[in-house]
């Protein structure tokens, strides 16, 4: 187990300043762009792939990194460069990890290289789990996945939701319901090969922050995919649903619930790590303003009022930075966390991001409030932490249920 440490050592270090470049040089200058276009970055995304970036060992690594910083370090340093362009090029790994986690060797060897194709012809996946009547409950989930034993095959109907990459992905993984008695206990994740009969794209969204990352509906008319689909096979889910049936009827659903929140929980500093990299952006371009600025003969950083607000800008930054690597560090190694301190790092930075931005564009005045400058696009951008992976009122009804001691439905 990795000792806790608020120092990257230095190959992280490399790596921070790898990403940081490319941030700076390759995402910043096309951010204004594709925010315009609400259109998904190809060029961008290949040339994340060129570098390396774009690509399944890249976050591995930075996944089995022991100390657990790979990740947030990761995400921050993207998200910093955009929001939107970031999102796109890290949406592939929601549905890469959902494969990593339930699939088998041959699976994860047969499927996760097709969601990123190659450097001349770059691929994006899609993980498709919400739906328009079950975002934080899950358990009302209404997408079905039926088993034809005579052709070997999963029949698939429903409507996904808020689908990064959703319709435009070489490969789909979709979360559906095999026992609706069972809750979310029930459910299992298929993979939907490029080009299958019966997936379509719904309405795309448009929206008011990470406008350069797709997001649609995912509509699912009578899907048919081999067994093979199934990830972990049916084998492993039949013994799994027979578990939770015999453990529903002795009572212990609500634990075996609680056991599935700590996953939730694991995932949630990703985000939050990624609101500390916007806030961090929005945070530099006032500091920078505040300096150059002048009005009444001198910098408006002379003014109390401005000061005081960057003071707490960064104080608030490198708090939420802080839970966000506790969080992580304390996943990687086998923490319980006890406190949701997944939900609460998560939380934090994600009211933090919004905050930050906003002040980032009352320091910058009328400046702030138009596209000239990027800290209104940053402040848009930033709405989206506080809503997806669990909206800012999930997280603290997850904090306090875990800290009373309660079932968290």
């Amino acid at each position: 187990m990795a000792e806790f440490t608020m120092e990257l050592n230095d190959e992280q270090k490399e790596v921070r300043d790898w990403l940081h470049g490319f941030a700076a040089d390759v995402i910043r200058p096309a951010a204004a762009e594709w925010d315009e276009r609400e259109e998904t970055p190809w060029p961008v995304i290949q040339e994340a792939a060129k570098v390396g970036i774009y690509s399944l060992d890249f976050y591995a690594q930075q996944y089995f990194d022991s100390t657990g910083l790979g990740i947030p370090m990761a995400m921050e340093e993207l998200f910093w460069g955009d929001a939107g362009i970031a999102l796109s090029i890290v949406g592939t790994g929601l549905a890469a990890v959902g494969v990593l986690a339930n699939g088998t060797e041959e699976q994860i060897g047969t499927w996760i290289p097709q969601m990123y194709g190659d450097q001349n012809d770059v691929k994006v996946a899609a993980f498709c789990s919400s739906e328009p009547d079950a975002g934080s409950d899950v358990a009302s989930m209404r997408t079905r996945a039926v088993y034809d034993e005579a052709k070997d095959e999963w029949v698939i109907n429903g409507t996904k939701t808020w689908a990064t990459n959703g319709g435009i992905a070489n490969v789909h993984v979709v979360v559906a319901s095999v026992d609706p008695e069972l809750g979310s206990k029930g459910h299992a994740s298929f993979i939907v090969p490029p080009g299958t009969p019966g997936l379509a794209q719904g309405q795309k969204f448009k929206k008011h922050g990470i406008r350069a990352s797709h997001t649609a509906e995912v509509v699912l008319d009578h899907v048919r995919v081999p067994g093979s689909c199934l990830l972990g096979g049916k084998e492993k889910l039949d013994e799994r649903l027979a578990r939770a049936r015999e453990k529903a009827k002795a009572g212990g659903g609500e634990r075996v619930k609680n056991a599935a929140m700590a996953t939730f929980e694991a995932s949630r500093p990703a985000v939050g790590a990624m609101a500390v990299g916007t806030a961090r952006a929005a945070y530099e371009v006032a500091l920078d303003y505040a300096r150059t600025r002048e009005q009444f003969g001198r910098p408006i950083m002379d003014n109390q009022g401005v000061a005081f607000q960057l003071a707490d800008m960064r104080t608030q930054i490198d708090a939420a930075r802080l839970l966000v690597w506790r969080a992580s560090w304390m996943a990687v190694n086998g923490k319980p966390f006890t406190a949701a301190e997944g939900s609460m790092s998560k939380l934090f930075a994600s009211e933090t991001a919004k905050k930050v931005t906003a002040q980032a564009i009352q320091i910058l005045g009328g400046n702030g409030y138009t596209r000239e400058y990027p800290v209104e696009r940053m402040h848009r951008d930033s709405a989206i932490y506080t809503i997806f992976e669990g909206t800012s009122e999930i997280q603290r009804l997850v904090i306090a249920r875990t800290l009373a001691g309660m079932p968290i439905r």
